[in-house]
């Protein structure tokens, strides 16, 4: 019974012309109310006659100038509309949320099922419509076709996802032994270098000690042949400046001695070649290893680039 008043109320505020509920009425003189809007374009349709026009329902004359907004079906409209959406009046899904009416017919156009005054309305007049019935099994099958390619789309972007996590994990463990194995050629490497570079300085702290022994012993020398001869420029000072029997005394002696004195160099080895020292040939230790790297092209291209004079430094002592 509710459900048969409902129905009644939503026909008093139902817009004759859109058979939508009313929006924004305005009555007319005769009584009858109308969306702005449909009266509105209404009046554009129809033939002025000093400024009257008549009521689309019951023909009766009117002005624009009486139309007046009806707030009380303002609000009845919105109340209506707040029990058509409220659970205590327990909309179904198979009737229009609009109207109330069952839902029974198939717009094709808009692709949504309506109710029979929706049909009739100005949204849907002029649009296709079928039994819910008669579309009902086409549409299910097509559901079904699309459900099937869907469940295959999905079969396959999780076989795309898995090929993506296998290639990262492939990568991972790929990256993590080159990793290893170039830290593993350059401690090698390094080994090599740092086991050439302790062979070479054993070689020259030995040559060190060896030739700082002999400039010592020959310093020594200098010494001594330093200290003869300021001995004999004393024995001379001592006879010039003493009587003349010191002077003559031993005289000829003291000449000779003179005469015999020779000064040796000392042994500075300044024009003596000592042992030749060659740079660590690098390029050479790195080929130990089978394949060039990138290290020995960078290594052979620097030094025809930069380093220009011979590989082997002499140090001259």
């Amino acid at each position: 019974m509710a459900s048969g008043i409902l129905v009644n109320v939503k026909e008093e505020v139902t817009c004759p012309i859109c058979l939508e509920l009313l929006t924004e009425p305005l009555s007319l003189d005769c009584g009858h109310s109308f969306c702005q809007a449909c009266i509105t374009a209404n009046h554009k349709k129809s033939m002025p006659h000093q400024g009257e026009r008549s009521c689309p329902l019951c023909r009766i004359s009117y002005s624009s100038e009486n139309l007046r907004p009806n707030r009380h079906l303002v609000n009845i409209v919105e109340r209506l509309r707040e029990v058509m959406l409220s659970p205590e009046e327990g909309q179904k899904v198979d009737h229009c949320a609009h109207h109330g009416e069952k839902l029974v017919l198939f717009c094709q156009q808009d692709g949504n099922v309506i109710c029979w005054l929706c049909e009739r309305s100005q949204e849907h007049r002029g649009h296709q419509t079928f039994l819910v019935e008669e579309v009902a099994q086409k549409y299910r099958e097509k559901l079904q076709v699309a459900l099937e390619m869907m469940r295959q789309k999905q079969k396959d972007a999780e076989k795309l996802e898995a090929d993506v996590r296998e290639e990262q994990a492939s990568w991972k463990i790929q990256i993590q032994n080159d990793k290893t194995n170039i830290m593993a050629e350059f401690k090698k490497r390094r080994d090599i270098l740092d086991c050439e570079e302790s062979k070479e300085l054993q070689n020259l702290e030995k040559e060190e000690k060896n030739i700082l022994k002999r400039l010592v012993q020959s310093e020594n020398d200098m010494v001594l042949q330093t200290q003869s001869v300021r001995v004999l420029i004393s024995d001379l000072e001592h006879r010039l400046q003493g009587s003349v029997m010191e002077l003559l005394q031993g005289v000829d002696g003291v000449i000779k001695r003179i005469e015999k004195v020779t000064l040796q160099n000392p042994k500075t080895f300044l024009n003596e070649k000592r042992r030749i020292f060659q740079t660590p040939d690098l390029k050479g230790t790195l080929q130990v290893f089978k394949e060039p790297t990138e290290v020995q092209r960078y290594w052979g291209k620097e030094k025809s680039h930069y380093y220009k004079p011979p590989s082997m430094i002499i140090f001259i002592f």
